[in-house]
């Protein structure tokens, strides 16, 4: 052991610790300084950033033995407080720069020391300097991030104060579209934000470790688990295998089509009679401590016979396959599109026909934060379980049976959550976690390392696509065929509603009167599919993106000039067959005409023969909701001190915080009904307190939800309302025995779409985008830079522009990482933050420009529609069409790494066509 004085935050504080223990975990398990955030665990991301004598270091790489005795430590604590911000957190809240905020006490950290040294930086020396001390963010873009460290350094010079920069309200005055902080930045940027593996440092010391025994190969029947050894092993509680589990052990996917040839009922909690996936969860070891757990877990001998693994769709489609699922045929699930006329005779006498194939991958969704939890039995024997869910009450119907408990005892609440995009959607380890408390009798908890985060949870399903357009003479497309199949992994958990998005999005944006198509989703032996930003869309679109700047090509038409063609008017449909419920294309491509014109000038002027620049463009759509009819339950509270609205509007980092917040003011607000935005309390996210405002999945809740706040709220001004038009107080109110509690829930209107057809209205509330990238190729390496990305968005009225901004640009940074660098393809290499591809600041362009139309939505809150979905629906396909501009080399299967594009430029020399 070493003994070590360290002048911690400006404090001698004496540590007793392992030589090979980490500074980390010094400061967060010994010392109470959570600000501190572990995510890689391997000095990839940066969120662990502290000061060390003067030099910033990743602290989860850095070994007490390398730490001298005195050394001076500066964490996020010793920055600033809440009641006395340091000017870098000042910016980080004004400007939205903490979303998820997982990342933001590494970012602040490592920007002081940056700003101690240089206090008036360039733009260019702020990218350099994270880049440098790899700090990561998944949520921002970073943009937001570079803008508040230029402000901060603003007020460290003098140069504006920080009253300036406030936000400031008048009485009366409106917060709706504004840029009012969100409820939680200030807490997020102090590092006093406390997330899952925070609050499992404040666990009873009772609290039972969970580490899990999982599957090393992808399928194969399990023919025996011995247990014997690990339950001999120092501080072992308990060894639990499915023998322990009280229910049906199964996760239901909650399957509701009747044309669905599973049951649902095939993802185990603890894998009883087979493997499915590398990463399945065979047994439990539950120990005193998290080491001794690990330890133990390696001693569980697991008998297996291996059997042949298909690792993606066509694989699993082939005539001499096994079943996976035994009695359950690996196409589970196929779904027909049929508008309009058929489609082959007119095909054949269209003009202008191209058809090509198009692969979207397995993209990893790469939170910083790992997932973790922690559950425990109640003095009412009620399970409560805590997680980074974004679908509480979903994820409770979906796990109930399985564990053997009544719906009414199981209770999920949500932590502040470092990010999700999508893949808590599905559960991951809640079911482990109810298993264990409920074996058990003791608070349990489980922590994933990011190996695990990696190669356990859920990416986005690919798909593989073949698809046809034909035009008439005059450049209008007359008719799409299209042919998809959905590899979703061994769970069938929403996959076949995953198949419909591609029979909804695959040519979404386009006036196309005659479809014929069909989709399948398919069962394989790869990582299972769970939601991601997009949800079918991304992958949709990007075929009918970059096939729409083929026939473009083809016919002789500018990209965007066929896209204005194209697009939706009055009297078009969709794929579904349904009007749109705005008219918003047309103006966007007229507003950003000018710009396009502008870009292909300077892509020809900048071109070298070296470096060949380039400007693509694609449509981008996604729609709010779950398919057909869709509400959001949210109750509002009149009390002594204020207001206090109730939902269980998930945050994974978009706002659901400020978005509860504004809504209510708002609403209040046109009653003539003013309050002050803190005198508005939030209770969130706990299934004990708040209602089943649906998850939070397929932007749906910024409308839902906010027509429930809404609602809830104009109930109790009526209640309020006296017959001189004022308002009565609390203390009346309860005199007069009147309720101050309402629970608001407008069903937003709807038709799922046909079995047999595809045909319907699935949503009543779209986001639209079109979006414009300028990219540098390397013709001697390959590499594509992303110089510029300019987006016209409309996400109907702006209802924080602060939370809105931040959906936009982290979204369209992720479609740089989906374009050209991410990628769970390799079982054995993509097993890291950065073998994965995840973009740093260095990979997005500084420059990216967001035009706002806003177009109110009929059925959303105050006109609102949704934000998060759009912006990766189709970035890149905008690049992919970029690419081509600039190099001639069409690239249809993602990534588009610097080797696959060089190999291509290659063949373009050799007289090779690469289309």
């Amino acid at each position: 052991m070493l003994h070590k004085k360290l002048l911690v935050n400006g404090i001698t504080r004496t540590i007793i610790t392992s030589p090979e223990e980490t500074l980390a975990n010094v400061l967060r398990s010994q010392l109470g300084l959570t600000g501190t955030k572990v995510g890689c665990g391997t000095g990839e991301c940066g969120a662990c950033t502290v000061i060390l004598d003067g030099k910033v270091v990743r602290s989860c790489v850095v070994r007490m033995k390398r730490v001298r005795d005195e050394a001076d430590v500066l964490t996020i604590e010793g920055v600033g407080t809440a009641d006395n911000l340091h000017p870098l957190q000042l910016a980080w809240v004004i400007h939205g720069a903490a979303q998820c905020g997982f990342c933001s006490p590494g970012f602040i950290v490592s920007a002081k020391a940056l700003l101690d040294a240089n206090a008036n930086p360039t733009r260019q020396e702020v990218r350099d300097w994270f880049q440098k001390n790899r700090n990561v963010c998944r949520c921002t873009g970073y943009k937001p991030l570079v803008d508040a460290v230029m402000e901060a350094a603003r007020l460290i010079r003098g140069e504006v104060k920080k009253e300036d920069l406030w936000f400031k309200l008048k009485d009366g005055d409106s917060i709706y579209g504004s840029n009012i902080p969100r409820p939680s930045a200030v807490a997020k940027v102090t590092g006093t934000c406390d997330y899952g593996a925070d609050l499992g440092l404040k666990l009873p010391k009772e609290t039972l470790h969970i580490k899990l025994v999982q599957a090393k190969v992808s399928h194969a029947n399990i023919l025996s688990i011995d247990t014997s050894e690990a339950e001999k092993m120092p501080g072992v509680y308990k060894v639990l295998t499915y023998k322990d589990v009280k229910g049906k052990n199964r996760i239901t996917g909650l399957i509701t089509f009747p044309t669905n040839k599973g049951d649902g009922w095939d993802r185990p909690i603890l894998n009883d009679k087979k493997v499915f996936q590398y990463g399945d969860a065979i047994a439990m070891v539950l120990a005193d401590t998290a080491c001794n757990a690990e330890k133990a877990a390696e001693k569980v001998k697991v008998e297996l016979e291996e059997l042949p693994a298909y690792m993606s769709a066509p694989a699993a489609m082939a005539e001499d396959t096994i079943e996976i699922h035994p009695g359950t045929p690996n196409i589970y699930y196929t779904i027909p599109v049929i508008k309009g006329e058929d489609t082959k005779p007119l095909m054949e006498k269209l003009p202008y026909v191209i058809e090509d194939d198009f692969y979207v991958g397995r993209q990893p969704h790469l939170p910083i934060e790992p997932d973790v939890g922690f559950a425990y039995m109640d003095e009412s024997d009620n399970l409560i379980i805590h997680s980074k869910s974004i679908g509480l009450h979903l994820h409770a119907a979906m796990i109930a049976p399985g564990l053997g408990i009544d719906d009414s005892k199981l209770f999920l609440v949500q932590n502040p959550t470092g990010g999700t995009f999508g893949y808590k959607f599905s559960p991951t380890i809640e079911a482990l976690l109810g298993v264990a408390a409920m074996a058990t009798g003791k608070p349990v908890y489980l922590e994933f390392d990011y190996y695990q985060q990696i190669t356990y949870t859920g990416k986005r399903s690919p798909f593989f696509i073949n698809l046809k357009f034909g035009a008439d003479e005059n450049g209008k497309i007359v008719a799409m065929e299209s042919d998809f199949s959905v590899d979703h992994g061994p769970y069938s958990e929403f996959g076949d509603l995953l198949t419909m998005r591609g029979a909804q999005f695959i040519g979404a944006g386009y006036d196309i009167p005659n479809i014929r198509g069909e989709g399948r989703t398919v069962c394989t032996n790869h990582a299972w599919g769970s939601a991601f930003r997009g949800y079918g869309s991304p992958q949709s679109m990007f075929a009918s993106e970059c096939l729409a700047d083929m026939l473009a090509e083809k016919i002789g038409m500018d990209p965007l000039e066929f896209r204005y063609k194209n697009v939706y008017r009055e009297g078009a449909t969709n794929p579904s067959g349904q009007e749109p419920e705005v008219i918003a294309y047309p103006q966007m491509i007229d507003t950003l005409r000018p710009k396009y014109q502008e870009a292909l000038k300077n892509a020809k002027n900048n071109s070298t023969k070296d470096k060949k620049c380039g400007v693509g463009i694609a449509l981008m759509c996604y729609g709010c909701g779950l398919d057909g009819p869709d509400s959001g339950e949210a109750w509002v509270e009149l009390t002594s001190t204020g207001i206090t609205v109730g939902n269980s509007w998930e945050d994974h980092g978009q706002g659901a915080d400020t978005g509860s917040q504004i809504f209510a003011h708002e609403a209040l607000r046109r009653h003539g009904y003013h309050i002050k935005p803190e005198n508005i309390k939030l209770i969130l996210n706990d299934m004990r307190f708040t209602p089943n405002s649906g998850p939070a999945g397929g932007s749906r809740s910024n409308v839902m939800v906010g027509n429930g706040i809404k609602d809830a709220c104009d109930q109790l001004m009526a209640a309020m309302k006296k017959t001189d038009g004022t308002f009565r107080t609390y203390d009346e109110m309860i005199a007069e025995n009147i309720p101050v509690r309402y629970l608001g829930k407008i069903t937003v209107p709807g038709v799922e779409c046909s079995m047999e057809t595809a045909q319907g209205i699935p949503f009543v509330v779209y986001m639209y985008g079109v979006l414009m990238t300028e990219v540098t190729v390397d013709m001697n390496t390959g590499k594509t830079v992303v110089d510029k990305m300019t987006l016209v968005s409309d996400c109907g009225t702006i209802t924080s522009k602060l939370a809105l901004e931040g959906q936009l640009y982290g979204g369209l940074v992720q479609g740089i990482g989906l374009a050209l660098s991410e990628d769970f393809e390799d079982l054995n290499y993509h097993t890291t933050m950065t073998k994965c591809g995840i973009p740093t600041i260095k990979d997005a362009p500084d420059n990216i420009e967001i035009i706002h139309q806003e177009t109110p939505r009929p059925h959303g809150p105050f006109g609102a529609a949704g934000a998060g979905e759009m912006p990766l629906s189709a970035p890149h396909a905008a690049i992919i069409n970029a690419i081509y501009n600039a190099s001639g080399v069409r690239i249809k299967r993602l990534p588009a790494l610097p080797e696959v594009v060089l190999e291509k430029i290659k063949e373009l020399d050799g007289g090779k066509c690469c289309c």
